[in-house]
Formats: structure tokens, C-alpha cells, sequence
């Protein structure tokens, strides 16, 4: 507890204890009222004073009106003992919504952490302590076992594993070692490194996300703007009912020639009052948004807003890039195909005759042959536009290149029937075999795919790549529409199309690189890959998936879907049983007492069920998304 709930508390205890002594004891008329007054005032002050400051400011219809007219209209009419009950459930029922918010603040205030406090730079005169705001792109820092990375940077000294589990969720600490990136708020489990800043502290992921999480309340969702509007309106119509059946019933039985009976109704109005009072609604939908938004951010998916998590929950069309979305987004040696010789030699000679190339398909097949390579023995390397190379290596002459390359070289080879970046490996004319390079699929595509059509979700598959290509990866995710060599132009089209020709429901598209940005911003819901993202794909972006695993896009709608589930639970449930409990005050069916319990239980109710939406359910460790 804080300290005012502490001291709420306090307030709660005294009243009650003289409240049950002055109930106790049997005095009678004006003094047993005057005695009644103490505690009502201890408990109460706060509403009053609230309530003329709500009067003086314009804004007099809320709670703390409504409370205040109740229980100083009980008083008048004698019944002191029901008013201090009534003010005094109603300040529990307030403390334990105090602690119910202040329990999902502090889960989602954890996610603030991610920002670290201090980065330490090495300067030629030695490591020097400095706040992350003063680290330029270029700094090398050092990070020490159990820190945070300052800055996004690239390690240049070291490996370590990093717990990335404030940023994407996951548990499960990552290796990194030299040349690989590191982001900030990531922490250092197990080894020194030193790594190169690549941006500066305010460009920096972990700030980026804290950003995201502190704006995200001030985007609202139409229910959420609704419920305002709502008790605008609701306030002031109740006290017009009550003022009805106070004064406008009695009237009307004056006229009519039979007893007005002023008390019982001015009593039954007061518990009208009591009744309306809209705390259940106005408090519990938005705690809802901001315990689903906290809650999604705990598993690394960072909702830039209430109004995108309820337009979330609508979606029925994800448009899914391909590169980096689905696959890895990078060349990778998905094959080695021979008759005669080794995988590892075939490997090797291509490494060696590409060792001074960075084409990234060059890359890759020295990262899947693992091993040094010695230069020295490389020689005469002449590269061939559009074909491949050639390279004289320990007095071989090899040859490793596409088709082009093989026939304009007399080789005789043998086509691949895989679909793939092909790369033949010959040496001394003679034909050793190929190396299939592709864009490999993410270990989770195939999961994702199908909890989204778990889901009642049409997913439709958007790509650059040609027409063999996205076909495989389609047919092996189970993605049955497919549109290919796509330039973003064609992209925007084709997503315009399905917004305009949609019968219900929303427009996810799914991308990670600027070339995608077009498509994110135009979409009903834009996502982005943050992990591999571009900063333009996620800056325009109203959902992002920070560790990039596409099963999150599922939990996501999933997660926002429960979401909305529970703030329509909230509403319904609290607009029943208070207008069935209206109903009966204003009939004299319910006291009182009976009044207050039903407001304040139904606000207490309804604050418990909204931090529910605290827990995410069907995580991605789960391998599929919950439907409930």
C-alpha cells in the first residue's frame, strides 16, 4: 500500500470502530444524530470537498456528487445510521479498487525498467561512467556480467548470452557473439563484451519501447471514449429520476388525494442514488485496455493503443509479407547436393573462392562451412557479373557460380530440382555438385499459420520473390492465396482491393522493411517485425512483434479478442444489475444497505474481472493460441 491508501485505511478503521460504538449505544434524537456526524466526517470529508470543487468547477454531476446528495439526504431525513454505512462501504469499495489498479500498475511499471541507468565508455584514458543519453553512434562501450545494454551496438570483443525477456518476452537467454547486434535493455548473463554503438540512446530500442508503452494510453478505443460520453449523459439523468420519484411521485399522489408519504420516497430516491452511481463502468473498461496493453507488452508485443487492441480483436484478414516475416530474411545454405565427394569439401572450396566477397550469398555459404578459411592460398580470384566466380585455390581452378557460369565454362552440370538460389561447385572442369541457397522458413511459420486459421482468420501471402519461390514457401506453410513478384506499389494495391471488398471485420498486413511501410500504414492494423524491423516499418506501425516470431501475431488478435470479451463483461454485468437494482430502489424492493452493496460489489467485481486482462493467454511456448 501507498501511503494514502494507508491512510484511507486508517480512516476506514476509526469510523467503523465509532460507528459501531454509536450504534451500540442508546441515545436518542439530536444527540444520537450529532454523535453519527463524527464518523460520517471522517470517512466521508474527502467526497464532500470533492464535490463542491466539482460545483464550483462546473462539473457537478459524478460519484462523489451522487454520494453526497445520498447520504446528506439520509441524514435529513433521520435515517444517519444508513448514511455513515453507506459512505463507509463506499470508501472500502474505493480502497480496494485503489489496490486493484495499483497492482496492474506495478506489473506494467515493470516493464519501464528496461531502460538502463548507466553505460560505461572506454576512452584512451581508461573506462569512463556515463549516463546512456551522453553515447554517440561509434562510442565503444564495455557490458559487464548482469548489465543492461546501453545502446543498440555490434559486439566487437567477447560473446556472452543476453536475457532478452524484458524486450521480447522470452525466457530463454541468447548467444551473441562477435559482428552480432545487441539491443538495448537486453541483459548480460554470463561473459564481458565490448560492442560498438550504432545509435544513440534516444533512437535505442529499449527507449523506443518505453515510449511506445507510455503513449499507449492516450490513443482510446470507441468503447472507451463511448463510456465517457455515456456517463457525461447517465449522471445527470439519474439525478433527474430521483428528483422524480422525490418530488414528482408525492406530488402526483397529492393530486390524486392520497397520503404523499414524502419520507419513503425521499428515502427510495436517496437509494436510487446510491445505486447509479457509474464508478463499475467509468473505472473498469478503461483498467481493461490498460491491463490488456500491459499485459500483451510483458510477452513482447507492444500495442501502440486501446484503439488498435480493439481493432485487434476484429481482424479477419492478415496480408503477410514473406521475407523476414515469414522466413529469416537472409540467404541461408539450405542444401548440398553431390555424388563423389563430402559436404564439408564442397563447402569449403566455395568458401575459399568466395572468401573476399560480402555479396550476402557469399556470406552465407562461409557461414555454413563454420571454419577459418586460409586466404593465402587463394589465388587469381576473378569474378564474373551475374554468374559467380572463379578462383585458383592450392593449384585447382574452381568454378562456383550459377548455370550461366558452368556452360560458358564447358562444365557439364545438373539442374536442381528444389526451388533456391543455386550455386554449382566445380574444380578442374569437373563437376562436384551444388549448394541450394534459400530463405529459410521460421521454425514457428507453420504454427502461426495455422492458429490464425484457427481463429477464423483468411491469410493471404505478399512477396517480391518470384513465382517458384513464394509457391514453395505457401505450399509448405499452407498459405492457399499467394501473390508474387510484387514491387510495394503492387503491394498497396492488392491490400486496397481486399479493404474495399471486405464484408466485416478488420485489415491486418504483417511486414518488416521500409519497403512494407506503405502497406503497414494503409492497413486497418499495420504490424511490424521489431526485432529485424526497420525503424520505418515500425515507427508507422500500430502493433509491434519484438523477438519477430510470427506465432505472436496470433496470440496477439487472441489476447485483444479476451480483452474485449472482458470489457463487455464489465459493461453488461454492471448495467443489469444497476438498472434491475434501479428499478427495485425505486419500487422500495431494496434499502439502503441493500444499495451500497450493490455499487460497490459490482465496482470491486468488475475491477478483479478487468485485471484479468493482466495474463495473456495462448502464449508462443504453447504452440498454438487459446480460442477463449
Amino acid at each position: 500500500m501507498n501511503k494514502k491508501q494507508k491512510r484511507n485505511l486508517i480512516r476506514i478503521i476509526i469510523s467503523a470502530v465509532l460507528f459501531s460504538i454509536l450504534y451500540c449505544i442508546p441515545t436518542t434524537g439530536l444527540l444520537r444524530e450529532l454523535s453519527f456526524i463524527i464518523p460520517y466526517l471522517i470517512i466521508g470529508y474527502d467526497i464532500l470537498l470533492n464535490t463542491f470543487y466539482g460545483i464550483k468547477n462546473g462539473r457537478p454531476f459524478d460519484e462523489n456528487c451522487l454520494m453526497s446528495v445520498a447520504t446528506i439526504g439520509a441524514f435529513i431525513i433521520g435515517e444517519y445510521v444508513e448514511s455513515v454505512a453507506v459512505m463507509l462501504f463506499y470508501q472500502i469499495g474505493e480502497l480496494f479498487q485503489s489496490i486493484a489498479i495499483k497492482k496492474s500498475r506495478t506489473e506494467i511499471k515493470k516493464l519501464l525498467d528496461i531502460r538502463p541507468d548507466k553505460a560505461t565508455i572506454i576512452t584512451d584514458t581508461g573506462e569512463r561512467e556515463v549516463l546512456p543519453s551522453e553515447v554517440k553512434a561509434g562510442d565503444i562501450l564495455i557490458v559487464k556480467v548482469g548489465e543492461k545494454v546501453p545502446v543498440d551496438g555490434v559486439i566487437i570483443e567477447g560473446s556472452s548470452s543476453f536475457d532478452l525477456s524484458l524486450l521480447t518476452g522470452e525466457s530463454v537467454p541468447i548467444e551473441k557473439d562477435v559482428g552480432d547486434e545487441v539491443l538495448s535493455g537486453a541483459i548480460n548473463v554470463n561473459g564481458v563484451i565490448k560492442i560498438r554503438a550504432e545509435k544513440e540512446f534516444l533512437n535505442s530500442t529499449a527507449n523506443k519501447i518505453t515510449e511506445l508503452i507510455e503513449n499507449a494510453s492516450s490513443k482510446k478505443a470507441k468503447t472507451e471514449n463511448f463510456i465517457k460520453k455515456f456517463a457525461f449523459y447517465y449522471t445527470p439523468t439519474v439525478v433527474l429520476l430521483a428528483l422524480i420519484i422525490a418530488v414528482g411521485v408525492p406530488t402526483g399522489r397529492i393530486i390524486t388525494g392520497v397520503d404523499p408519504k414524502w419520507n419513503i420516497w425521499l428515502y427510495r430516491a436517496l437509494s436510487f442514488l446510491v445505486i447509479s452511481c457509474p464508478c463499475a463502468l467509468v473505472i473498469s473498461v478503461p483498467l481493461s485496455f490498460f491491463c490488456g496493453l500491459g499485459g500483451a507488452s510483458r510477452k513482447g508485443v507492444l500495442i501502440k493503443g486501446s484503439d488498435y487492441l480493439e481493432r485487434l480483436s476484429k481482424t479477419r484478414y492478415v496480408l503477410l509479407d514473406k521475407t523476414g516475416t515469414l522466413t529469416e530474411g537472409k540467404f541461408t545454405v539450405i542444401g548440398v547436393h553431390h555424388n563423389k565427394i563430402e559436404e564439408e569439401e564442397i563447402l569449403k572450396y566455395a568458401s575459399l573462392a568466395e572468401s573476399f566477397s560480402t555479396h550476402p550469398i557469399a556470406e552465407s555459404v562461409k557461414r555454413a562451412y563454420g571454419k577459418e578459411v586460409d586466404k593465402n592460398i587463394v589465388k587469381a580470384v576473378k569474378e564474373y557479373g551475374g554468374k559467380g566466380v572463379y578462383a585458383e585455390i592450392d593449384g585447382n581452378k574452381i568454378l562456383v557460380g550459377n548455370d550461366k557460369l558452368m556452360k560458358d565454362n564447358g562444365v557439364t552440370y545438373i539442374k536442381c530440382g528444389s526451388v533456391g538460389t543455386v550455386l554449382h561447385v566445380a574444380k578442374n572442369g569437373e563437376y562436384l555438385g551444388h549448394i541450394l541457397i534459400g530463405d529459410k522458413i521460421k521454425a514457428d511459420g507453420k504454427v502461426a499459420i495455422d492458429n490464425l486459421k484457427r481463429l477464423g482468420i483468411k491469410v493471404k501471402m505478399l512477396t517480391g520473390d518470384g513465382d517458384k519461390i513464394a509457391k514453395s514457401v505457401a505450399d509448405k506453410l499452407g498459405i492457399c492465396e499467394v501473390y508474387s513478384e510484387l514491387l510495394p506499389s503492387d503491394k498497396l494495391k492488392i491490400e486496397e482491393d481486399v479493404i474495399n471488398d471486405k464484408e466485416k471485420g478488420e485489415v491486418m498486413f504483417v511486414g518488416d522493411g521500409i519497403n512494407d511501410a506503405p502497406s503497414i500504414t494503409r492497413a486497418d492494423v499495420g504490424v511490424a517485425m521489431g526485432a529485424v524491423g526497420s525503424s520505418s516499418a515500425i515507427e508507422v506501425a500500430d502493433v509491434v512483434i519484438m523477438d519477430d516470431n510470427p506465432v505472436k501475431i496470433g496470440t496477439a488478435i487472441s489476447h485483444a479478442k479476451r480483452c474485449m470479451r472482458i470489457v463487455y463483461e464489465n459493461v453488461i454485468f454492471a448495467l443489469f444489475i444497476k438498472i434491475a437494482f434501479m428499478i427495485a430502489g425505486a419500487f422500495g424492493v431494496v434499502n439502503m444497505w441493500m444499495a451500497v452493496f450493490a455499487d460497490v460489489g459490482v465496482m470491486v467485481i468488475a475491477v478483479l474481472n478487468a485485471i484479468r486482462a493482466l495474463k495473456v493467454k495462448g502464449e508462443e511456448n504453447e504452440r498454438t493460441v487459446s480460442l477463449r
